[in-house]
């Protein structure tokens, strides 16, 4: 079996996705499960707090055209909250809202706003990686325990990583159901317009955290102990950095690469970077964006964008730049298709990537998304960093807070 075949979910193996970028999704390493105190097998939910879940799950399901699969409320025995199971391929994310109006999901919106309150991961034994964080010197938030129903068992622990983002740790091998014991098969009522992909996104590429100034180089050594993620790439400088604002940002990365984790913490400079800006709307350390694997990134920003979503504005002069064009070289879709969505390009020497953000998705200037298509890169799109973060700044300045 080869690091991709163990990697990639029978529901990626399925999707729209040639298999030059299936492998992109895990980076294509050697891998050795036996060896790695803390293993892990894959991202197994994002899972939000937000202010509304019900409204919530109807826009990710028109808006991001992701499937409803499960659900556990009210009316299934949970009177604290609300809580929506949505699918796209292996991606799931998890939207959680408060009922009852001493319910902690109610206080944790009000400090942060909508934002992520769990990385989930899959691991094939819960107690390993418990016991290895545990002699690491980790926050155990919950111990392993089982939690079961007519479905089966699914083996369960948590630990806390920055701010009040926690890692909870899940062994769903020996269950059948929907998501967990508590939530039932719910499917998704609306309508897809005629001609509407299958689906506009395959997987979770990777998962962006915003740390504050100092921290990241503790959170980068945190991984490296605690769950033994090594140290995939680092941007310092002038490569992350615009006239007026800047950052720093390292990439941590389980063992097949299957899960990655940038860390980003501001860097002193002229005026606020985007990192200071969600520091202060969000309260604390937490997931700034999440990158989402597409086989069709044109295909998806215009499904998306007919529903609503919008897009960081790129001008025509990044694309008029005769340096781009020789920087790039070739690539599958014409630079003028690019140039009409705004859709950044970047090519390092494994192969080349596309990718596009969109603005912050809640009311606070938070959360945000990025689509990215890769053609053999195992990047992150170095050489669109000073565009992103001038688009970015445009933003900051518009809502008054560059």
């Amino acid at each position: 079996m080869t690091a991709t075949d163990h990697a990639l979910t029978p529901e990626e193996r399925d999707a729209d996705l040639d298999l030059e970028q299936l492998k992109q999704l895990v980076g294509l390493v050697e891998y050795d499960e036996s060896k790695d105190p803390f293993p892990v097998t894959a991202m197994d939910a994002v899972v939000f707090v937000v202010g509304n879940a019900t409204q919530a799950a109807h826009f990710y399901q028109s808006a991001f055209g992701m499937e409803l699969v499960a659900y556990s409320g009210p009316e299934t025995g949970n009177r604290d909250h609300k809580a929506f199971v949505l699918k796209s391929g292996s991606a799931r994310f998890v939207l959680k809202g408060g009922v009852v109006p001493d319910s902690p999901l109610l206080d944790h919106h009000r400090r942060h706003g909508d934002g992520v309150v769990d990385l989930a991961l899959e691991v094939p034994d819960v107690d390993q990686c418990v016991a290895h964080a545990r002699t690491q010197g980790a926050t155990v938030l919950e111990e392993p325990h089982d939690v079961s129903d007519e479905n089966g068992t699914v083996r369960l622990a948590a630990i806390a990583t920055y701010g009040e983002t926690r890692h909870s740790l899940v062994d769903r091998s020996r269950y059948t159901g929907p998501y967990l014991p508590g939530f039932v098969a719910r499917t998704s009522t609306h309508v897809k317009r005629d001609g509407a992909p299958k689906r506009l996104f395959q997987a979770v590429d990777h998962c962006v955290g915003n740390v504050e100034l100092g921290r990241m180089d503790y959170w980068v050594d945190w991984y490296r102990k605690v769950m033994g993620f090594v140290n995939m790439a680092e941007f310092v400088g002038d490569d992350i950095a615009t006239e007026y604002s800047a950052l720093m940002s390292k990439v941590v990365a389980n063992g097949n690469h299957r899960v990655k984790f940038p860390l980003n913490e501001p860097a002193v400079a002229k005026r606020k970077s985007q990192i200071d800006e969600y520091l202060e709307f969000y309260g604390e350390a937490g997931c700034q964006h999440i990158a989402l694997a597409t086989g069709d990134i044109l295909r998806t920003v215009d499904q998306m964008r007919a529903e609503g979503v919008e897009f960081l504005d790129t001008p025509d002069a990044y694309y008029d730049d005769p340096e781009l064009r020789a920087r790039i070289g070739t690539v599958r879709v014409p630079v003028e298709e690019l140039k009409k969505r705004g859709i950044l390009v970047d090519r390092d020497e494994d192969g080349y990537l596309l990718q596009i953000f969109t603005k912050p998705i809640g009311d606070r200037p938070t959360v945000f998304y990025e689509l990215i298509e890769r053609h053999g890169s195992l990047g992150f799109g170095k050489g669109n960093f000073k565009a992103l973060f001038e688009s970015i700044e445009r933003e900051q300045e518009r809502r008054g807070n560059l």
